[in-house]
């Protein structure tokens, strides 16, 4: 969903059902945005997805039955293109990493200030991967802790089939750049930025800004 006027249609994930009437409450606050459905674990996520297709997910982590990495990658698997925004108390390295490799959207934790939050269901409809500023420093710290063998040399050989201006690409988009602030970076046209985003992911094989993200921090390359 590309377009921010047209209406955000929003599945919660929450086995809180506090939690998920605060969520609604905040969300809600919007007229652009509805929630067309919401459940309490993740293998109900998984069925309502699939029935609703709705623009995005905003899943919680720790839940019965089926807990949210789980949900999110069968989710993911079905449809590749569907938004998750994961929404956690719970902010380890283990669970970062996970959601965001197997291409959640997004990762925020739930004290996340209400506007941030609606910021980042806002960018993500959109297109755009969104990280907490404290998840994006998290990234770096792990990706500087890891041996040099499992880190720096893969990432720099999966970066190395890139051009030098998709490299310059794909290390905006690392650090969040919008299409537009990209574009007038490094003094190209809007189409142009979104043709070398759709080759830099072709040739890494990989869905979206995070992946590419995480590849880039892991090689050091800024």
């Amino acid at each position: 969903m590309g377009n921010l006027d047209e209406m955000i249609r929003i599945v919660l994930v929450d086995d809180e059902n506090l939690v998920r009437a605060g969520l609604r409450m905040i969300i809600e606050s919007d007229p652009r945005i509805e929630v067309v459905g919401e459940c309490a674990d993740g293998r109900a996520a998984v069925s309502m997805v699939a029935s609703m297709a709705p623009d995005l997910v905003l899943m919680d982590i720790r839940m019965p039955v089926m807990d949210g990495l789980l949900a999110s990658e069968e989710i993911l698997r079905a449809d590749p293109g569907q938004k998750i925004l994961v929404l956690t108390t719970f902010n380890t390295d283990e669970m970062v990493l996970t959601a965001l490799k197997m291409g959640a959207s997004g990762f925020l934790l739930k004290d996340t200030p209400p506007a941030d939050l609606m910021n980042a269901i806002n960018q993500v409809a959109a297109g755009r991967t969104m990280l907490s500023e404290s998840v994006t420093k998290q990234l770096i710290s792990v990706a500087g802790s890891r041996p040099e063998s499992s880190r720096r040399n893969l990432a720099l050989e999966k970066l190395g089939v890139l051009t030098g201006r998709e490299r310059e690409i794909a290390v905006a988009m690392a650090r969040g750049y919008s299409n537009q602030e990209i574009a007038q970076q490094l003094f190209i046209s809007l189409a142009t930025v979104k043709t070398h985003i759709g080759r830099v992911l072709e040739k890494l094989g990989m869905d979206n800004r995070v992946q590419v993200a995480l590849c880039v921090f892991e090689s050091e390359v800024r």
